[in-house]
């Protein structure tokens, strides 16, 4: 049963009782009886008593009140940052140099003793299909001023660079026999296409291996990305119409892969024409020293080099040898697009207007030709390809007529860039199909040899990874049976 007296009856004062109610036993409570029952109204009279004296100019002590005219906000504490360990900054160019670092040789892989050479012999030989034959120490050195190499292609992981014989690798290997032999002057216009990871890019290092084996002059685009997506300076050429831009710097970087990769083939050769350029030439100077001169000052590069085309592609006499030339261009996608240059009207800037890519679009097209013979291979990588409709159309309808089918027309709703469809027009289009068993079985017994894979290559195990790989594509093929286990 509840109190009828309250607990806030008891804490008063009783001063205002009579002496007759303080004297009853029921009210006889002193101060110190009740202090464990309450102490609010104690601390309650300090309280007012601190607030009600307040003094002048100084905050109030305990109510938490700013000062006149001042106005209080919330200011959470700064965390005191870490000491962390300081460096040397990154150089200019040093993360790129790290991120494309290309290693060539594992010392802690197996040795495969039985390995051939790439030779101008075993590249025409059939027999050798389904086997890895090895790249020559010269033609890698010159492979890698091209920049052919890619990083994502797994060198790292034998103990020298090697590359599979497929049908297509004999082929390419006979093309070349012909067009130094008894085709001389024929040119081919080429375009790879395949599913991502199908071998296109090691198709085009294993053509311009074999045009370095044979004597050609090789001149490689590596990634048609770094002309279009504003990594370079560029410039407006004078006398041009339409307007045409150069971009000096990557011209100059290109001279200087021509020179270093085909440097046994140009010390060779010898200026034939008097040409202008913005300085003196010798008269007996090498095509060599010629492209050397450009590749040391990017303001001259394009005049040297459109010196150094107009002896390259002379016709051979009798005096003046001239070899055959392959243009190699990857990524071809990029090359036919609008790229992220904007003109002096502000306007994004067509990649046929660059210099250095309409030169290459003039052979692709098939408007100029190469007089001593050659070949122009591109192809199309997956891993960053744009979406072009125009060139999506134009090679849809070049492997329809190829195959006889039917040929895809146009989408009445799309629009379509006319450049590029005339920049491919009678080109030939092949599609890199996946390997075979007998192929996969050769790549794998390789595998085996260099001690990557540790596992005995049966028949059931070729089936399970030649499966996995989606029929036979070289990429995946690498990922199920290596970088699975790895």
């Amino acid at each position: 049963m509840a109190s009828t007296t309250c607990w806030r009856c008891l804490s008063r004062t009783t001063d205002h009782i009579p002496a007759l109610v303080r004297s009853s036993p029921f009210t006889s409570l002193t101060a110190a009886s009740t202090a464990p029952f309450t102490t609010s109204a104690h601390l309650y009279q300090k309280v007012k008593a601190k607030v009600t004296t307040p003094t002048k100019g100084r905050p109030m002590k305990g109510t938490g009140l700013p000062k006149r005219g001042e106005r209080k906000t919330f200011s959470p504490k700064k965390k005191k940052a870490v000491n962390a360990a300081k460096g040397r900054p990154p150089a200019p160019g040093e993360r790129k140099a790290l991120r494309k670092r290309i290693v060539l040789s594992n010392t802690n892989a197996l040795e495969v003793r039985d390995m051939q050479d790439l030779t101008a012999e075993t590249m025409i030989d059939m027999r050798l299909r389904g086997q890895v034959i090895g790249i020559p120490g010269p033609v890698v050195d010159r492979l890698r001023a091209l920049e052919a190499f890619k990083v994502s292609q797994g060198w790292g992981l034998f103990r020298r660079p090697g590359t599979l014989v497929r049908r297509e690798t004999v082929e390419y290997g006979r093309m070349f026999e012909q067009t130094s032999g008894e085709s001389a002057g024929k040119v081919v216009r080429r375009v790879l296409v395949g599913e991502k990871g199908s071998g296109k890019s090691m198709m085009v290092l294993q053509a311009m291996a074999m045009a370095l084996i044979k004597g050609w002059v090789v001149i490689s685009i590596p990634d048609a990305i770094d002309l279009t997506k504003g990594y370079t300076e560029y410039g407006p050429l004078p006398n041009t119409q339409p307007t045409q831009y150069v971009q000096r710097n990557y011209m100059s970087n290109l001279l200087s892969q021509i020179q270093r990769a085909n440097a046994p083939v140009l010390s060779e050769l010898q200026i034939s024409h008097k040409h202008t350029l913005p300085i003196p030439l010798q008269s007996n100077i090498s095509l060599d020293r010629l492209a050397d001169l450009g590749a040391r000052d990017p303001d001259i590069a394009w005049p040297i080099f459109q010196a150094l085309w107009t002896e390259l592609t002379t016709p051979a006499t009798k005096d003046v040898k001239r070899p055959p030339i392959m243009m190699a261009i990857d990524s071809l996608s990029h090359a036919m697009q609008t790229t992220a240059y904007m003109s002096t009207n502000f306007k994004p800037i067509h990649a046929h207007d660059l210099a250095l890519i309409a030169h290459f679009i003039t052979y692709l097209s098939g408007t100029a030709t190469l007089p001593n013979g050659g070949l122009v291979l591109t192809a199309l990588s997956e891993c960053n390809r744009p979406r072009v409709p125009s060139l999506d159309l134009a090679l849809s309808q070049l492997e329809a007529r190829a195959q006889s089918s039917e040929i895809p027309q146009r989408d009445p709703f799309t629009l379509y860039d006319e450049r590029v469809l005339e920049s491919v027009k009678g080109v030939q289009v092949q599609r890199l199909p996946g390997l075979t068993k007998e192929e996969a079985r050769g790549l794998m017994e390789y595998y085996a040899k260099s001690g990557v894979l540790r596992h005995t290559v049966s028949e059931r195990l070729v089936s399970e990874k030649w499966t996995m790989a989606g029929g036979g594509v070289v990429g995946e093929l690498e990922r199920a049976a290596i970088r699975m286990s790895i």
